[in-house]
């Protein structure tokens, strides 16, 4: 495992997905920092699908550093009605920003994985070398097949060219900034909106997906953001490297948990006609614990602060 020492000050950095829950929370994280020029883009201010747009938008900044946060994500019921979207989408953003950052001699560069890149039945805690030793988990296939890819142009500018660019995989991040479309969102925000829409409409009983049984690890986006900045400027090697909580909980417990946090005294009703998905989930974060990296918000205590920031969003209309 290689590390380095790359000091983030005075240095101009450009995150693409600005305003996502990843590039929302590095950007925080950088402004709490100071002394570091925060550069970039949204999807809406720049079509990272094409790249001249992509190109345009990178040579204006001539950033030291981009991050890679740009993407389409979603859910389980999201990714299997549109695996299109998410594999087109995904390999064109990814392609495009890396293809201008080399032409532009951008010196470093991170690129965001995904945990649902590892093998659906990838030995537990997963280590980084269990990638491509297994069959995908089927309901997130297309989207994990575009996050191999990415992972896989980042070693070859590497191996090819001799660039200096890693990459990170996150388990699944949630907090601040996330999506809670009912149909669209991942678990933690999905189960936060749908608890709390259900308080306020006095229902009785809310429906969960599957039968609660599989096991996921979650990390709030501020600890990702931090470990984000830690990889930075402390590592420098081929392989990819895990990022996560090391803690694991069912999505029953979770589900239970959410609606504690809520104050949501009904019914929970599980829809055992939606897959469960992969059964159990947590990664190996041993690498980046050596490296000096660890998670510091319980996830008790980062789902208060996520419905926290959810009930100030209601209170100014800015989610429906």
């Amino acid at each position: 495992m290689s590390s380095r020492q790359f000091n983030l000050k005075e240095k101009k950095v450009y995150i693409a997905g600005k305003n996502g829950l990843t590039g929302s929370a590095i950007v925080r994280e950088l402004q709490r920092r100071g002394r570091i020029e925060v550069l970039g883009h949204n999807s809406k201010e720049v079509d990272f699908r094409k790249l001249n747009e992509t190109t345009k938008a990178l040579s204006q900044n001539k950033p030291d550093i981009l991050v890679i946060a740009a993407a389409r994500v979603g859910g389980i019921e999201a990714n299997q009605n549109f695996p299109v979207d998410f594999l087109e989408t995904n390999l064109l953003i990814q392609t495009n920003l890396m293809r201008a950052a080399f032409e532009l001699q951008i010196p470093r560069l991170l690129f965001l994985g995904s945990s649902c890149v590892y093998p659906k039945l990838a030995p537990q805690p997963i280590r980084e070398e269990s990638l491509l030793t297994g069959t995908l988990e089927s309901t997130n296939q297309a989207y994990a097949t575009a996050k191999i890819a990415g992972l896989e142009l980042v070693k070859s500018y590497r191996r090819q060219y001799g660039c200096d660019w890693i990459s990170a995989m996150p388990c699944n991040l949630y907090g601040p900034g996330d999506n809670f479309n009912n149909y669209s969102s991942h678990v933690i925000p999905g189960l936060l909106k749908r608890f709390h829409d259900a308080k306020m409409l006095g229902s009785r009983e809310v429906e969960a997906w599957g039968t609660g049984a599989p096991l996921r690890e979650f990390l709030h986006v501020d600890d990702f953001a931090r470990g984000i900045l830690f990889l930075l400027e402390n590592y420098n090697g081929d392989l990819h490297l895990n990022l996560g909580s090391g803690a694991e909980i069912s999505i029953k417990n979770l589900t239970q948990l959410i609606a504690r946090v809520v104050n949501y005294n009904g019914d929970i009703v599980w829809n055992t006609a939606y897959p469960d998905g992969t059964p159990r989930k947590v990664l190996d974060n041993a690498r980046v614990n050596q490296l000096g990296w660890k998670a510091s918000i319980p996830l008790e205590i980062g789902i208060e602060m996520t419905y926290k920031w959810l009930i100030d969003e209601f209170e100014n209309a800015r989610i429906g």
